[in-house]
């Protein structure tokens, strides 16, 4: 009986001394990723502050530091882009957030004839690439005066257009909300849209957050086809295209230190949200997985 109770106690410990030893192996890989992931994101910053010099070097530590670079930021159109940025992402992402939460939930409790044949052209038609649409875009947007210097309100129209076909993962996590809550409150006289906004929306709120912080990045990062749109018109560009513009064969030489500043502003608000917002992300990503 001893016997076997101290093999027993031997089996434990080399079991646990076995997760301890791949735990560290897992954190040690862990580290050397995000060390490898982080090295271009501080030579961006350590450069951003570099005043000796407005050109490509060859070192990464600035001879010089100071804030002359961001203090340039205010001076170009950078404020211009990142404003248009700013005002698409945000208005895109109130709208596409209402349109693709309504047609979740619409998708998710109700029943009608042709809702799995729409629910499967819909999913269908997202696989097929959207530069594939770029030119008649292009055309309907001029046609109504929206491209260039009016870009901003052209875009936030193309990109709340088709926000609804994006259900999937939130009908997916609406799915997970038991059904009789929305039984009980239409029993006591709620209409569809108060079991919506006053039950549904406060269980569902990493939904909700997952659902603006995707609408909110998809603008925000945006590049082919608002370069497309807004073809060469400062007024009408976001920072996407207006500081690749600073990266031409032409300007980097004088503008390169400048670039990196207007990265690290750009990068500031999105690393704020995730930081905040990460663990609703986590849980509205894992919840709308549940259930398709």
């Amino acid at each position: 009986m001893a016997k076997n109770t101290l093999n027993s106690g031997k089996r434990h410990m080399g079991i646990r001394a076995a997760n301890a030893l791949s735990n560290t192996a897992i954190y040690i890989i862990l580290i050397i990723i995000s060390i490898i992931w982080l090295i271009p994101f501080v030579c961006i910053v350590l450069q951003s502050f570099r005043v000796e010099s407005t050109y490509q070097v060859g070192y990464v530590v600035p001879k010089q530091w100071g804030w002359d670079n961001y203090a340039k930021l205010l001076t170009s159109d950078f404020k211009q882009w990142y404003i248009n940025t700013f005002v698409t992402a945000l208005v895109t992402a109130a709208l596409q957030t209402v349109i693709v939460l309504c047609m979740s939930y619409t998708l998710s409790r109700f029943r009608f004839k042709l809702r799995k044949p729409l629910m499967q052209f819909m999913l269908v038609l997202g696989m097929f690439p959207g530069m594939l649409t770029m030119i008649i875009l292009y055309r309907v947007l001029k046609d109504l005066g929206l491209t260039q210097a009016n870009a901003v309100p052209g875009l936030i129209l193309v990109y709340i257009a088709s926000s609804g076909m994006g259900y999937y993962v939130s009908k997916g996590f609406f799915d997970t909300i038991p059904k009789s809550l929305d039984e009980a409150a239409r029993v006591d006289g709620a209409t569809r849209a108060q079991v919506l906004y006053k039950i549904i929306l406060p269980l569902a709120k990493p939904i909700v957050i997952y659902t603006i912080l995707t609408a909110f990045m998809g603008p925000w990062g945006d590049y082919v086809f608002a370069k497309y749109v807004s073809m060469g018109t400062s007024s009408g560009m976001n920072v996407a295209v207006g500081m690749f513009g600073w990266l031409s064969q032409d300007q980097i030489n004088s503008s390169y230190t400048m670039f990196c500043a207007g990265g690290v502003v750009v990068a500031i608000p999105v690393t704020i949200l995730f930081l905040c917002l990460q663990k609703y992300y986590v849980e509205g990503v894992t919840g709308g997985a549940v259930k398709g």
